[in-house]
């Protein structure tokens, strides 16, 4: 494999990290799946991406969402991916699930 391409990929990497959609209220989650957020975003099966920028392009509408955009920029993360496998961050409030209709 060719070792410079290998270093101009690196040079194009930029920080995700992965939470739990459970930090997003019901909303919130429902928006995501939609692909109707305020901010850039690409909805999956199981979550979806979320841009955030370096330095944050802009601030959610959604208030959940914001305060995780003001603490990914202070780590420098530039994406997120909202995944219902993936960890709950301690530090970040935690919503249920939406109740389903009777």
């Amino acid at each position: 494999m060719d070792l410079n391409l290998i270093a101009r990929l690196r040079e194009q990497a930029e920080p995700l990290a992965a939470l739990s959609l459970s930090h997003l209220t019901p909303a919130t989650r429902q928006k995501l799946h939609d692909d109707e957020l305020s901010v850039n975003a690409y909805p999956t099966a199981f979550g979806g991406l979320v841009f955030v920028g370096e330095p944050r392009y802009t601030l959610p509408a959604e208030t959940d969402l914001a305060l995780i955009f003001e603490a990914a920029e202070q780590a420098g993360i530039v994406w997120l991916k909202f995944d219902r496998e993936a960890a709950v961050i301690d530090g970040l409030q935690v919503f249920k699930p939406a109740e389903p209709p009777r």
